[in-house]
């Protein structure tokens, strides 16, 4: 481990380390010692252990180290809730100037968290990630295919955030604490990495990354991501990226939800036809379940659920647009074969026309979204004002999680 220099910045400065804690009863004492370690004349820590439903002695370790130390503060869970919901606590928790993640094994190096604030106390950064590829710092070798799996993501995250990062899945990010708690976290496991990554892109911040060592454990010692969690980060990376996506792009996403949904279509309406039932009904039956799986999708991998209108009215908005498509559909067809073109043909063509009339009537009328604006500065995201506003709030957003309670609460 290195040996940590001071925060160079004007006035001293409060960093809030959220700590997510599961089962780690071998390396949580030593991780927040090592946490503790950073503190100087010019860095004043709050160290916030989240123990997510432990089964082992995590909790009474957090407990004896709040005790001790008045920086520790232990909130618990009282069931499991993944890691996301861990950090969803903390973070809610935070009053420090600025808010670090630390996992509570013994992977990252606490000393490259005050390289990593460096950015932010001089105003330059409002969010700083730390890269476990882009380090001249000591690096455990282990897992290939873990490698290969987060070049991917972080590839694809990249093409989807327009942010050139090299590890979107590190665990050290470090926010200022308006940024963090302005941020609505919904994934409770892993898929908290590219969620937040594509949060903060679409709010314009200002984006640094930086180098760190890493120390990755195996399997035996305790490691617990795996191909469930990849797979969900996946999902994660379409799912809060694509509502905010270019048009063109979105529309090469559609071509999937709206070819998915023409192939059941298809599927059910001969489906029926063996059940004896009439082309009409066979027809209306298909053509119901086709759109119901097309807005499922929609809202699953495209565009955001209740972007502008509570449920009942998108459900509304969404029949609207879809019977209007029915129609255009029936009568373009018509229209087709009249002029003697083949019924494939003409069926085809009011296709390709319907396609695009859905497309543009689920993104401009059913889940509209501004588009993001340019990248942001100083003066365009104006931080502190909005950490000042969040303070009165932060104690009841805390009380109000589901599922924790404070257990120690020391005051400095």
């Amino acid at each position: 481990m290195t040996e940590p220099g001071p925060i160079r910045g004007l006035d001293p400065v409060k960093l809030s380390v959220v700590i997510p804690c599961y089962n780690e009863e071998a390396t949580l004492e030593k991780c927040v010692q090592r946490v503790m370690d950073i503190a100087d004349e010019n860095l004043a820590l709050e160290i916030i252990i989240i123990d997510d439903c432990s089964s082992d002695l995590s909790v009474s370790i957090a407990e004896s180290l709040a005790s001790r130390y008045p920086v520790v503060v232990v909130q618990k869970h009282e069931k499991n809730m993944g890691k996301g919901a861990a950090l969803r606590t903390g973070f809610a928790r935070a009053t420090g100037d600025f808010v670090a993640v630390q996992d509570a094994d013994l992977e990252y190096d606490p000393s490259d968290l005050k390289r990593l604030l460096a950015p932010l106390v001089h105003d330059q950064a409002d969010v700083v990630l730390g890269s476990r590829f882009s380090s001249a710092g000591p690096h455990r070798v282990l897992y290939f295919w873990h490698s290969v799996g987060n070049q991917f993501l972080t590839l694809l995250s990249n093409m989807f955030t327009d942010l050139n990062l090299t590890d979107m899945e590190t665990c050290y990010k470090v926010f200022r604490r308006g940024v963090i708690q302005a941020v609505e976290i919904k994934e409770n496991r892993f898929g908290f990495e590219p969620e937040i990554v594509a949060k903060i892109a679409q709010m314009r911040l200002r984006v640094y990354e930086m180098g760190i060592s890493y120390h990755g454990r195996t399997y035996e010692e305790g490691k617990k991501i795996g191909v469930r969690d990849g797979l969900r980060a996946l999902y994660c990376v379409f799912h809060y990226n694509a509502p905010k996506l270019p048009v063109p792009m979105q529309f090469l996403i559609y071509l999937f939800i709206g070819g998915s949904s023409a192939i059941l279509n298809l599927v059910s309406f001969l489906s029926l036809l063996k059940f004896n039932l009439s082309v009409f009904t066979s027809a209306i039956a298909a053509f119901v379940l086709a759109a119901a799986v097309n807005y499922l999708l929609c809202i699953a991998l495209l565009f955001r659920h209740r972007a502008r209108w509570d449920s009942y009215a998108e459900l509304g908005m969404y029949g609207l647009v879809t019977g209007i498509a029915g129609l255009l559909d029936v009568s373009v067809t018509l229209v087709f074969v009249g002029m003697g073109l083949p019924v494939w043909l003409a069926k085809s063509a009011a296709c390709s026309i319907g396609l695009v009339f859905n497309f543009l009537g689920r993104r401009y009328l059913v889940f509209p979204e501004k588009p993001p604006g340019p990248w942001g500065t100083k003066k365009q995201f104006p931080i502190h004002e909005m950490a000042e506003s969040l303070d009165r709030h932060s104690s009841k957003k805390a009380a109000d999680v589901c599922g924790s309670r404070v257990v120690q609460d020391h005051s400095r």
